[in-house]
């Protein structure tokens, strides 16, 4: 007996330490849904060729948009997303940040990019092309489900406007939920995916 209590004490100053010695956990935007939720939209979606990217212009979707008080929706993914947060009269944010893309964490919002799941030009060329104004600004400041995710600026940058058959995120083990977040937006949108970025996707959901 006394040594199972000595096994369980290592075992929890092990644990302890460790929580003393990680970064903050990742906040994770809602609606998510699970592997074989996602496998499940993921079949239900139209297999079409991308259009249109030709027309595609940032500004077609307008972001970001004062949410509440003198927070735009950057300032409100910060919030959400951070730890140890502070706001001023002007909702400038301060904190901590992890970002999941790529498992590094940042302490000025300056290094912290607000990505959209499906970029913008990428939800442009499979159908948001056809939508009104005020459905792409919805879309481009969408607070209720997994479209908004605060990650660390150049790892956005790298991403662009690439679909999963392009690119992923440099943290194999976010692979399942990047897939899964990226799903439920097509799906939930009705947005078409192309052969390839089916493909990656199914791809991905085998590594949850």
């Amino acid at each position: 007996m006394r040594r199972v209590v000595s096994v369980l004490s290592a075992a929890l100053a092990v644990l302890f330490v460790a929580g003393l010695t990680a970064g903050p956990a990742a906040a994770v935007p809602p609606n998510i849904p699970s592997a074989a939720t996602a496998a499940s939209r993921l079949a239900s979606l139209t297999v079409a060729a991308e259009s249109n990217a030709s027309s595609y212009d940032r500004d077609l979707f307008p972001h970001w948009i004062t949410v509440s008080g003198t927070c735009d929706t950057r300032e409100q993914v910060l919030k959400r997303d951070g730890t140890n947060i502070s706001t001023n009269s002007s909702c400038a944010v301060s904190g901590q940040w992890y970002s999941p893309y790529d498992g590094a964490t940042w302490t000025a919002a300056s290094d912290v990019d607000i990505d959209h799941m499906v970029p913008l030009a990428e939800a442009w060329a499979s159908g948001a092309w056809a939508w009104t104004t005020a459905r792409r600004q919805a879309y481009a400041n969408d607070l209720g489900g997994p479209e908004l995710w605060a990650v660390t600026d150049n790892v956005n940058q790298a991403k662009s406007d690439k679909d999963p058959a392009q690119w992923q995120p440099p943290l194999a083990g976010f692979r399942c939920t990047y897939a899964r977040a990226w799903i439920q937006v097509k799906w939930y949108y009705g947005l078409s995916v192309d052969s390839a970025e089916k493909t990656a996707l199914n791809g991905m959901l085998g590594t949850c």
